[in-house]
């Protein structure tokens, strides 16, 4: 099997003298003009704690794929930090730079007739932009997850970045010092790497994993560790061995590793993002995935990890104790896993998982026995209903209650709940609408955070529900429902509702319904216009004219 399958193209087409000339010109011999070329995409850059260390990784990385008889060349794309860009209207463009980071790998793989792609990635979008790019590109490809960051700590008190946000909460309603607020923000990110808990990061990270795109451990393995420089190493060695063998993308991203994927993620408790990258990742590759397949595997999975958000443990911890392969373990010996699915090792998932030891319940308590387990089926739950007629995604970890009767209190966005919540509009019992923030709508779909984290820090978390057209960040919780489709800028019913109107949240019935009568419906229907677009122009406007919906993944490569 030839190696150079495409780079071939450039290095020893006759006819191409200036693509070798300029290869040439960038240090290559002969002798590496024979060579594959693995393109080495880094979404490193100085401003975000997620990323500041991936440009250091993919050098490590790039090193390994020349040691292994490969050319490799490093490029780079963008990344955009959902921490710092959340409760700002810069969130508008997060969810959009998955769609850039897909769109610029694909670009560059693709003129330059790379043979293999590594991706050394990090933040929310970061991944998910890059698996989308490998399903597209169906070439030889790993994905290396940046790692996660050391929890921080105040006063005893453990730390993350949620904690920051929760802070502003506590702040509003008079029951945090000045020093302790302080102290929370300035010691809540303690160094290199992405979200501690189990947020979009480490959400997208372990699906990937259990995927079988990344390396074992690579969801777990610290930023700042030892055992992340060695899976640069090995990756060096398995995208030689893929190469060998014409392993692709297509062949590992299958409907069955999709299930695996998803499977993960319920049992993790993971983010709600999870449901519009996967169904995206899923477009890209060629496979068929849905919101209802999510239902599907939620109705029979266990929740059994106590991470946070909704939790008390971080990713540091579940590495301690063996990391996703531990938990694929015991899904795979219950019969949870497909085990015959191939992966970027070579192996298949029950291959990869021989030799990991089990897991031991009697030492450890962040992953429970199904017996034991925190909720009996799966945390993301789709729900329909009137104001959702083609769905939206709640993530119910147990603890938020399962039904919700409640009086609407309406807001056009995110500042105006902040606003709100701080001249005490929001009162115990409402259902907190958040609307115009959907794909279309903001444009963009920004995460909630700072609202949900207000909510949290007023005292308010346990006694409203929030529903939205928008998103979640992965370390919101809460009785939350997002997604909302068909969204607020498109007509949906989410637009007509006025406060004091009553809403019905059934999450076992899977229904979501505004209680106005038709007739009052038809009224405001009828006075209803679709509002200017927010953006006039630039990538904004681009992508509120290309988006899909929530339901279809938000991607933007579809009629």
């Amino acid at each position: 099997m030839e190696l150079n399958k495409y780079s071939k193209t450039l290095t020893q087409d006759p006819t191409l003298p200036a693509a070798q000339a300029m290869l040439y010109g960038i240090g290559l011999t002969e002798d590496d003009l024979k060579k594959a070329q693995v393109g080495i995409v880094s979404t490193g850059y100085d401003g975000n704690t997620c990323n500041m260390h991936l440009n250091k990784l993919a050098e490590e990385v790039k090193a390994a794929v020349w040691s292994n008889d490969l050319v490799g060349l490093m490029f780079h794309t963008i990344g955009v930090s959902d921490g710092m860009s959340n409760g700002t209207p810069g969130m508008r463009y997060s969810l959009v730079s998955r769609e850039v980071i897909a769109d610029s790998i694909e670009t560059v793989v693709g003129a330059q007739y790379y043979d293999g792609l590594l991706a050394v990635v990090g933040c929310d979008k970061n991944m998910p932009g890059a698996l989308m790019a490998m399903g597209r590109l169906n070439r030889p490809a790993i994905m290396v997850y940046g790692g996660t960051i050391a929890g921080g700590h105040w006063k005893g008190q453990q730390l993350n970045i949620i904690s920051a946000f929760e802070a502003l909460g506590q702040k509003m309603a008079g029951n945090i010092t000045p020093e302790d607020f302080k102290g929370i923000i300035q010691n809540s990110c303690p160094g290199a790497g992405a979200c501690g808990g189990m947020y979009t990061a480490n959400t997208m990270a372990s699906a990937i994993e259990a995927m079988g795109m990344s390396l074992p451990y690579s969801a777990s393995n610290p930023a700042l560790s030892k055992e992340k420089s060695a899976e640069c190493i090995e990756a060096g060695k398995a995208i030689r061995l893929l190469l060998e063998r014409d392993l692709k993308p297509r062949d590992i991203m299958t409907k069955e590793a999709f299930e695996n994927a998803i499977t993960v993620v319920m049992v993790l408790g993971g983010s709600t993002n999870a449901v519009l990258h996967l169904i995206a990742m899923a477009k890209c590759a060629g496979v068929s995935v849905t919101q209802d397949d999510f239902q599907r595997i939620s109705d029979k999975t266990p929740l059994i990890a106590d991470l946070k958000p909704s939790g008390k443990y971080l990713m540091e911890d579940l590495h301690k104790i063996g990391g996703v392969p531990a938990v694929m373990k015991y899904l795979l010996k219950k019969g949870f896993l497909h085990g015959d699915c191939m992966t970027v090792t070579g192996k298949t998932v029950k291959e990869n998982l021989e030799s990991i030891e089990d897991l031991d319940f009697t030492t450890q308590d962040v992953i429970m026995p199904f017996e034991k387990a925190i909720k009996t089926t799966g945390h993301l739950q789709i729900i329909y209903g009137n104001l959702a007629e083609k769905g939206s995604v709640a993530k119910i970890t147990g603890k938020e209650g399962e039904r919700f009767k409640g009086t609407a209190r309406v807001f056009n966005g995110e500042f105006e709940l902040v606003d709100g919540i701080q001249s005490g509009k929001v009162k115990a019992g409402d259902v907190v609408v958040i609307r115009y923030v959907g794909p279309k709508g903001a444009p963009g779909m920004p995460e909630m955070l700072k609202p949900t984290s207000a909510i949290m820090g007023v005292g308010l978390g346990k006694s409203v529900a929030l529903i939205t057209d928008g998103r979640f960040s992965g370390g919101s919780h809460g009785l939350l429902i997002g997604h909302i489709t068909p969204e607020a800028y498109e007509g949906g019913l989410i637009a007509l509702v006025e406060d004091n109107d009553l809403i019905e949240i059934d999450v076992q019935g899977h229904t979501i319904n505004l209680l106005v009568d038709d007739a009052t419906l038809a009224k405001r229907r009828a006075a209803w216009k679709t509002p200017p677009l927010n953006a006039k122009n630039g990538i904004l406007w681009k992508y509120a004219k290309h988006v899909k919906t929530a339901a279809d993944g938000c991607v933007t490569d579809e009629d």
